[in-house]
């Protein structure tokens, strides 16, 4: 290890860190107390400062490091480290694939569903390329003292963060995003002032298909009639690869980036990306994984641990766009996908036509209460696959699965906290065969599992 030499300031602490926590910080101990360090790496001892204090816990700030862990790396240039998605940067990647395994493994103890001791968990699938993977930018806009900022805001604030450049985004994105902050400022387009309350443009999400390169705009703004919002959409079709421009309304009220209300303004109705040869139609509020690449590994293990039938149902629960019951379509008699949100729904019955898939259909609604009448309308549900949002499966669902016991069944998480609460309940009938773990968002802590579960 590397050491370094500086005399602390008054107040400020000297850490020795233990290990990393689940979203990526140092976590050290200060007077029998944890202390959480974002930036700071197992082995190293840091100066660091309390930048609040909890009960039962620390809240700290990484001041200098004086000893050096042999892992860490340089953080990428011109970047700002307070912005989220970099939470891994400054670490070697091959400890960042062993970090994500740990994760799954530390989940499971901490939760200890049936047998989890005899699990086999496999090693982290990288990544293609660590870098340049993300096929969609959603960027906050703002203006301050006539100057335009796009970019994120930093974790746990207001602050917005100019971004230039963002190491994870795609070339594509990244020059889309800046061509259209031109724009703004050259077309005088109203930004939405959240102080004053005056509508105008709050979002500008850029969306590529890596397949197609076909890239797909939505202006998301509070207030419909934006003035100059036409002007604006003419010109970003002069930008490379630009094909479809939609605005997303929203209010000022509204915790979530995207609105209800969605329209066209020009150009296709979707962009389309291509996953193990087949084509999938993409609109602005349809869920798609970020990483195109590495998609279709994620997919591959998923249908390998479905032993699936000619003769079998399959649900594709949160299926999305489609993209995975679509893909098995050709393996079993029936799919049948539950989705909430309509517009992905209707992206996936427009992908069946895409694919000339004619035995599979796609339910607008919450899971939760469609597979129960799937079920009492007597549906033979023979095999299952779930891919749920980081909240995990709701606790009246695992009391259906456990009811209906699916012969061939694989959930796919995003959370390995909340797929361990989860194998507690479906243990009950299930055995965990095993568990694969595959890296979609390098650079992150966010790790996505392949399970395979047994009927016992």
């Amino acid at each position: 290890m590397k050491k370094t030499y500086s005399e602390p300031r008054p107040n400020d602490l000297i850490i020795t860190i233990k290990r990393l926590g689940i979203n990526g910080e140092g976590i050290g101990y200060y007077k029998k107390k944890i202390i959480f360090i974002p930036g700071a790496l197992p082995e190293e001892v840091v100066v660091a400062k309390i930048i609040k204090s909890y009960p039962r816990y620390l809240q700290g700030e990484l001041v200098r490091i004086k000893v050096k862990s042999p892992d860490r790396v340089p953080f990428p240039k011109d970047v700002d480290p307070r912005v989220g998605g970099l939470e891994l940067a400054h670490l070697n990647y091959d400890k960042q694939l062993r970090f994500k395994q740990d994760l799954i493994t530390e989940s499971l103890a901490k939760y200890h569903p049936r047998d989890y001791k005899n699990y086999k968990v496999k090693r982290t699938v990288p990544a293609p390329s660590p870098w340049h993977y993300r096929s969609k930018a959603q960027y906050q806009i703002a203006q301050n003292e006539g100057k335009i900022q796009l970019g994120l805001f930093a974790p746990n604030s207001h602050d917005l963060i100019d971004l230039p450049s963002m190491p994870t985004q795609s070339e594509h994105t990244q020059k889309t995003e800046r061509a259209i902050k031109r724009l703004v400022q050259e077309k005088h387009v109203p930004i939405a002032d959240f102080a004053r309350r005056r509508p105008g443009l709050k979002t500008i999400a850029v969306r590529e298909a890596q397949a197609s390169q076909e890239i797909q705009v939505t202006f998301i703004t509070i207030g419909k009639h934006i003035a100059n919002l036409t002007s604006l959409t003419e010109a970003c079709f002069n930008l490379e690869h630009v094909v479809s421009v939609f605005q997303n309304e929203t209010q000022w009220d509204n915790s979530q980036v995207w609105g209800n209300k969605t329209t066209k303004l020009k150009g296709k109705d979707h962009i389309t990306e291509v996953i193990l040869d087949h084509q999938f139609a993409l609109s602005p509020r349809a869920f798609f994984q970020l990483n195109p690449v590495q998609t279709q590994t994620l997919y591959t293990e998923a249908l390998k641990y479905l032993d699936l039938a000619p003769d079998q149902t399959l649900i594709d629960a949160y299926s999305g766009v489609g993209t995975l019951g679509i893909l098995a379509s050709d393996r079993v008699r029936r799919v049948i996908g539950i989705e909430s949100i309509p517009d992905a729904v209707a992206d996936a019955q427009y992908n069946c036509q895409l694919n000339h898939v004619r035995n599979a259909e796609f339910l607008q609604g919450s899971v939760e209460r469609i597979l129960p009448e799937l079920q009492e309308s007597g549906v033979n549900i023979d095999a299952l696959i779930v891919d749920p949002p980081r909240s995990g499966l709701a606790k009246s669902l695992i009391k259906t699965i456990l009811t209906v016991k699916p012969k061939t069944f694989v959930y796919v998480s995003c959370n390995p906290s909340t797929l361990a609460q989860d194998l507690m309940l479906l243990t009950q009938r299930y055995n965990v065969r095993l568990i694969s773990s595959v890296d979609m968002l390098p650079q992150t802590p966010r790790c996505e599992a392949v399970v395979k579960l047994v009927l016992r």
